[in-house]
């Protein structure tokens, strides 16, 4: 892996000391390890996350012996850094040597970031209080990693971060609720609510594709979201009658996306809950390369090839010292007597499943993901929000996601609940605030203060 390439690196002419401290951490990193509930993820990740701390800590002790040029580079699923000319201080290497996405929901009484209803950029189908859910408990939790706290999203902030940035969601429906989210994060913190403008990009021919994105002039930065499903390119062919029929080309990424490396600074990818639909899932006549339509591929392996088509596609054209990548993991749904289009329901649930025992069961997409981004020469920051939303059954827009005139006063049976999207405010909140986190340990401006908030 090319993290253990890095370790090697780093550690080319090391010191007595530092050989005898790397070691010393090789043995506590291991004991921990064996010690550790680590049965619901991959190997690789596994494996991974060991890695992390080693090089965490070739990186930390290297860094004694000069101050300038240091550079922090940990696994696809820990936080990257480059800090030039000083030392990165010890709540950022604290973050760095924490898996964030390892943690539990705690109850949290402060307000959300944005008031319920109050953004106009929450699609309706994402505005639960909107749509008259009645209850609010759901909106009084806060993520908390084990071994390590984050700070609190702070809108003003974030803006300067961004300032005169493009930062670009690239994805499905999910990551659209985390665009919405994160948009109306940083809304809420400006005076002038009128100083964020809304814009449309050309609508693509095919019905899965789009553009749509939001100036905050003040700052001279957008935050854009490209519809992509699958992230490589849907087509058609003609079948032996002449009629069109849908496919999806493995080999060829999405032309939209194309457009993304050249002026964006920070790419946020996801794919998916659409290769569970039932054609996808099915994989007949569907999947093409070049010419070839396969008559039948197993779902699992076309996945494989569309993510390396991504890779390739990320590793040729986007420069990874300029631009950041990110690829957000699968969120969970949570459907109850059936599936989203078979009476699946999660209506009545309000509060998180407490149980940290439960697991979701870990997608085999995720563990895809893990080994091609470990394969990349780009370095892509893996948020593996699976583990946080396991938990998070009440979350989902459930029945709320029409309002109440559509709807009816109770659930119509046959109706279909959403059980895979998020209320906004809601859950996608914490991954923006991740993400905050991320960032602020990335430009070295995360301070020892700012952590010790959330204690």
């Amino acid at each position: 892996m090319a993290d253990l390439k890095n370790l090697f690196l780093i550690t080319k002419h090391p010191s007595t000391a530092q050989i005898l401290l790397t070691s010393l951490f090789f043995f506590i990193s291991l004991f921990l390890l064996s010690s550790s509930p680590l049965t619901d993820f991959s190997h690789s990740l596994v494996v991974s996350s060991f890695t992390s701390r080693l090089l965490t800590a070739a990186n930390f002790f290297s860094s004694s012996a000069s101050d300038s040029n240091t550079i922090y580079s940990v696994s696809p699923s820990s936080i990257r850094v480059k800090s030039e000319s000083k030392k990165m201080d010890s709540a950022s290497k604290e973050l760095t040597s924490c898996d964030i996405f390892d943690g539990t929901w705690v109850s949290d009484e402060s307000d959300p970031i944005y008031s319920p209803g109050y953004c106009p950029f929450v699609e309706d189908k994402f505005n639960c209080f909107k749509n008259g859910r009645p209850d609010s408990g759901f909106l009084r939790h806060r993520w908390q990693p084990h071994g390590c706290s984050v700070p609190r999203f702070d809108g003003d902030k974030m803006l300067k971060i961004l300032r005169g940035k493009r930062l670009v969601f690239v994805g499905d429906s999910l990551n659209r609720n985390m665009w919405e989210s994160l948009v109306c994060s940083l809304r809420s913190t400006l005076e002038d609510k009128n100083r964020v403008s809304r814009v449309f990009g050309k609508q693509s021919s095919l019905h899965n594709e789009g553009f749509y994105g939001f100036r905050f002039r003040d700052f001279e930065c957008s935050i854009d979201f490209i519809k992509s499903p699958f992230l490589v390119q849907e087509s058609e062919v003609l079948d032996v009658y002449g009629k069109r029929k849908e496919t999806l080309r493995l080999d060829m990424i999405q032309e939209s996306i194309t457009k993304v490396y050249r002026n964006a600074d920070i790419v946020i990818f996801n794919t998916g809950h659409w290769w569970t639909h039932q054609k996808t899932n099915e994989g007949k006549d569907y999947f093409q390369e070049g010419n070839k339509v396969y008559e039948k591929l197993e779902v699992k392996e076309a996945y494989t090839k569309a993510l390396h088509t991504w890779a390739d596609w990320v590793d040729s054209s986007i420069n990874g010292t300029r631009t950041r990548v990110f690829f957000v993991g699968y969120s969970s749904s949570h459907f109850r007597r059936g599936a989203w289009n078979a009476g699946g329901q999660c209506d009545g649930e309000t509060r998180p499943i407490e149980n940290e025992t439960y697991t979701g069961g870990y997608p085999w997409m995720m563990k895809v993901v893990e080994s091609v981004i470990s394969d990349m020469k780009t370095p892509v920051f893996y948020m593996n929000i699976t583990k946080m939303t396991w938990y998070r059954v009440d979350g989902h827009p459930s029945v709320y996601r029409q309002p109440v005139e559509i709807r009816g006063s109770s659930p119509a049976s046959g109706m279909f609940q959403d059980c895979s999207h998020w209320c906004l405010p809601g859950v996608p909140d914490s991954w923006n605030q991740l993400l905050y986190a991320t960032l602020l340990v990335s430009r070295g401006s995360l301070s020892y203060k700012s952590l010790g908030s959330l204690m």
